[in-house]
């Protein structure tokens, strides 16, 4: 594996005007999501710069763009609220270093390649979620757009105080939104095809606002700082450690998530495939980078990784080219940006908020799962309202619970307790005469695939179901794996039979599940010969044995 990404100069042109293309998509979407944060534009500015640069350097999808995103902003506008609030000092120095350290755990996902496991989670849950996540954006975005300061509380604050904002709302900011989210909405494609919406929107805003409403009182960005920033020394709080590691694991999974499935968009597009685990130590390495420069977390973003493959781009030479393109305007040009009003920034980032939203699987998926459906809203209700880890939590809880439960169903069919050839199992003709031998008193206990721990019901259901006998097979030969769980209702099973004196045979069992029965102590219940590979051979000594006894009775 290559420390750096695989950057060819075969494709100057492509690479190089998708990447200018990408960065000024970049520019505005940096801009609000930095306000939106409350960290100031100058942090979402360096965050789209930091983690774009160093992710395409180091990340494992050539084309992938990496920046600022709603999901990740909304995650640090929590962050930075919560510390600033029980630490006012250090509070924003704190959550810059929540992001080195969301940076360091996707390094340590990376390296232990854990890439192909962080998507693996029910879709109903990543839909909940992000729609959550597009709630809280456009909630967050009320009071900027209708020209006031954002009110404490948050999320909950906002929904209680709309009343009050509408009651106060300023004209001019308000039509100025109007204005931006009109013109992104209503903008034909055969434009937008040319230049992004949001540009036009910024730059259409900022003049009717110095033209229109030149007299009017507009909160603006205001003075952005010129130069490189300032370190930002890594700060931490013995009261707020625990807080600061829990949000830096939720913001780098949220990260990995994010940019995992922006990767996979990215491959539909270019016919390739990118490198997860890669993918990962790349955005880490991002990630700790932007906090140390007081910057925004950030991941793949799916407009711009579509833009840059769209105008032509095929490796990791376009997002560089767009870091350093956004590198030159807050070095140059940042004194431009100083006029543009808040409810347009405001007006960008509520268009952001509304694409998050999953429309497509809110619409039908009472359709596809009733289930399915209850878990997805009640994440969406758990991630405005109550908390987004909690809401990730019970979600994936809830979901792995129900699957579990709907395997073990369909799977306890496969545990099955025979004691004559009437039952439905497939037996061959010697098996089913020696069965009918046995008269009831030989019975075959059969398992087959992965004993979960869901399966130990069924165990024990067909265990109290037990009738008197004088041996017992167990049949292991098409169980692959066994848990824990699984395996004491087994051992159960085998001890009951035991202490009533039944032979006992196990049949089949593969090494794996050999070892995991052995731990148990049950192979000093069971004579080396009656551990065997064949169910017939076991069968056949079973009535042996039942002969002999009547013989002897």
């Amino acid at each position: 594996m290559s420390i750096t990404n695989l950057i060819r100069f075969n494709n100057l042109r492509g690479d190089i005007f998708g990447g200018v293309t990408a960065a000024i998509v970049s520019l505005p979407l940096a801009l609000a999501f930095g306000v939106a944060s409350g960290v100031g534009p100058i942090g979402g500015l360096y965050g789209a710069i930091c983690v774009g640069f160093f992710a395409a350097l180091f990340g494992g999808t050539p084309t992938l763009i990496s920046e600022p995103t709603g999901p990740m902003t909304v995650v640090m506008t929590t962050i930075v609220a919560g510390l600033i609030a029980t630490n006012p000092e250090n509070g924003l120095a704190m959550a810059f270093t929540v992001v080195m350290l969301a940076g360091l755990f996707q390094i340590i996902f990376g390296i232990f390649r854990l890439g192909k496991y962080i998507t693996l989670m029910p879709y109903s849950v990543i839909s909940g979620f992000m729609s959550g996540i597009g709630v809280i954006l456009v909630i967050l975005q009320i009071a900027p757009f209708l020209g006031q300061p954002a009110p404490k509380g948050g999320v909950l604050g906002t929904v209680m105080a709309i009343p009050q904002l509408l009651a106060n709302i300023n004209p001019p900011e308000a039509v100025l939104g109007a204005i931006t989210l009109a013109i992104i909405f209503l903008m034909p494609k055969k434009i937008k095809r040319i230049v992004p919406p949001q540009l036009v929107a910024l730059i259409v805003g900022t003049v009717v606002s110095l033209t229109i409403f030149q007299n009017a009182e507009i909160r603006r960005i205001g003075e952005i700082p010129v130069g490189l920033p300032p370190l930002q020394i890594p700060t931490f709080s013995p009261g707020q450690l625990t807080v600061m590691l829990v949000n830096a694991v939720m913001l780098g999974m949220l990260g990995c998530i994010d940019t995992l499935l922006t990767a996979v968009v990215a491959d539909s597009l270019t016919r390739t495939e990118h490198k997860s685990d890669k993918e990962l130590i790349g955005q880490g390495i991002g990630n700790i980078v932007s906090g140390l420069c007081g910057g925004l977390p950030g991941a793949g973003a799916t407009m711009g990784t579509v833009v840059n493959i769209q105008t032509g781009a095929t490796s990791a030479l376009s997002g560089l080219t767009r870091a350093l393109v956004l590198l030159v305007v807050v070095l140059g040009a940042a004194k431009l940006t100083q006029p543009i009003p808040m409810a347009v920034l405001a007006g960008i980032a509520l268009k952001v908020g509304l694409d998050i939203l999953d429309w497509s699987f809110l619409k039908r998926s009472h359709k596809v799962s009733l289930k399915g459906s209850l878990i997805m809203y009640g994440v969406l209700f758990l991630t405005v309202f109550v908390d987004l880890i909690v809401a990730v939590g019970v979600g994936v809880f809830v979901a792995n619970i129900l699957t579990i439960q709907q395997l073990s169903e369909v799977r306890a069919s496969d545990v099955k307790l025979i004691s004559d050839t009437d039952d439905d199992v497939h037996l061959s003709d010697v098996e089913k005469q020696l069965l009918d031998k046995g008269q009831g008193r030989v019975l075959l206990f059969c398992l087959s695939g992965p004993m979960i721990f869901g399966l130990s019901k069924a165990i024990s259901r067909e265990h109290n179901a037990m009738k008197a006998a004088d041996a017992l097979i167990v049949d292991l030969t098409e169980v692959p794996s066994m848990g824990v769980t699984a395996a004491l209702a087994i051992e159960n099973v085998i001890r009951d039979a035991y202490e009533k004196g039944l032979q006992l045979y196990l049949v089949g069992a593969s090494a794996k599940v050999q070892r995991r029965l052995q731990k148990l102590g049950l192979f000093e219940l069971l004579p080396a010969e009656h551990v065997l590979d064949d169910r017939t051979i076991a069968l056949q000594q079973a009535v042996d044995h039942l002969y002999e006894k009547e013989v002897v009775g």
